[in-house]
């Protein structure tokens, strides 16, 4: 596991002092990695650092890592690395293929209650049990934007899987997210933790990643601007997935168009965060409401799988399997 991402420290034997690395590691870059996934020009705003440091540490970073291409074939044994964690319920975790995937984003979007907050609060249990192709488990960060995080839901899911209550929550770090800035500026703090205990955490939840946004830039006039923030922070997730391989799961929110109603679309409510949002998800899955506690999940859009249903109810103990 300590071979997945390489310290940034490392680049102290090429010569960049411990000064410019402390830098670097206060805005959250704290590998060699994400050198590569940050742009010269965002270095150089990073107080401190010249253009010419910027240059020597890329350089130096370049040393360090092989750019370019591999076989598909090497990538495919590279990609051995992704885990699934999974959902609580099997037709679910079929769905997507084994459940949600690490370096990856995967997105649920529905009305309110169609069972996106229930989902996240199953994935902090979940995701600290051992599951299939060797997944041994591990913490979670919770970032809640609604005020809609309530500990006491992880018990119940825990006594359902048989976990202690107490190591459950312990194995959760939670932050409220008041603006938008805050959520991104909690996304350093994430990076920073990812890196100080490598491999031990396994999932971050985003519950739910327009709703500040939407909330801090209002009308047509601020969307331009909102849409590039959020493009920002969904490639720093995107990118913070990869780096340090955990899974990613956000949820969103809807809109009704109400421009839908004068032409004949089936469905005139859709998901918020436009394309920009539609592009960044590796995974997106709609849910709508069924009978009762049943709802149902649909791949709205996924490189790999294909774009099917299934039932799951929301049980006291989680997302469950529907009961036929």
């Amino acid at each position: 596991q300590e071979s997945f991402f390489q310290d940034i420290d490392t680049l102290q034997k090429y010569g960049i002092n411990m000064a410019d690395l402390k830098k670097l590691k206060s805005v959250g870059i704290c590998t060699v990695k994400g050198i590569q996934m940050t742009t010269r020009r965002a270095l150089c705003n990073i107080k401190g650092l010249s253009e010419a440091k910027v240059d020597k540490i890329k350089e130096a970073a370049g040393k360090i890592l092989t750019n370019g291409f591999l076989t598909a074939f090497e990538y495919s044994a590279k990609r051995k690395q992704v885990f699934h964690v999974m959902t609580g319920s099997l037709e679910f975790d079929k769905l997507l293929g084994g459940g949600m995937e690490s370096m990856a984003i995967t997105e649920a979007f529905g009305e309110f209650r169609t069972g996106k907050t229930q989902l996240s609060h199953t994935l902090c249990v979940t995701a600290q049990l051992p599951g299939e192709d060797g997944y041994t488990g591990g913490k979670v960060i919770f970032i809640d934007t609604e005020n809609t995080f309530r500990p006491d839901r992880l018990k119940d899911i825990a006594d359902r899987f048989n976990v202690d209550h107490d190591a459950v929550l312990d194995n959760v770090l939670y932050a409220r997210a008041y603006t938008s800035e805050h959520q991104m500026e909690l996304l350093d703090f994430v990076a920073a933790k990812f890196h100080e205990e490598g491999g031990v955490f396994k999932l971050l939840i985003i519950d739910s990643i327009m709703a500040l946004f939407r909330v801090d830039f209002s009308g047509r006039g601020e969307l331009a601007e909102r849409q590039q923030k959020l493009a920002q922070m969904l490639s720093r997730l995107q990118k913070i997935s990869e780096e340090y391989n955990v899974a990613v799961f956000v949820t969103n929110q809807m809109t009704a168009d109400p421009g839908a109603g004068m032409t004949f679309q089936a469905d005139p409510k859709k998901p918020i965060g436009g394309h920009i949002l539609a592009h960044a998800s590796t995974t997106r899955i709609s849910l709508r409401k069924g009978r009762g506690e049943l709802r149902i999940a649909k791949i709205f859009d996924s490189p790999d799988m294909p774009e099917n249903e299934a039932t799951f109810a929301i049980t006291p103990g989680g997302i469950a399997d529907a009961k036929e």
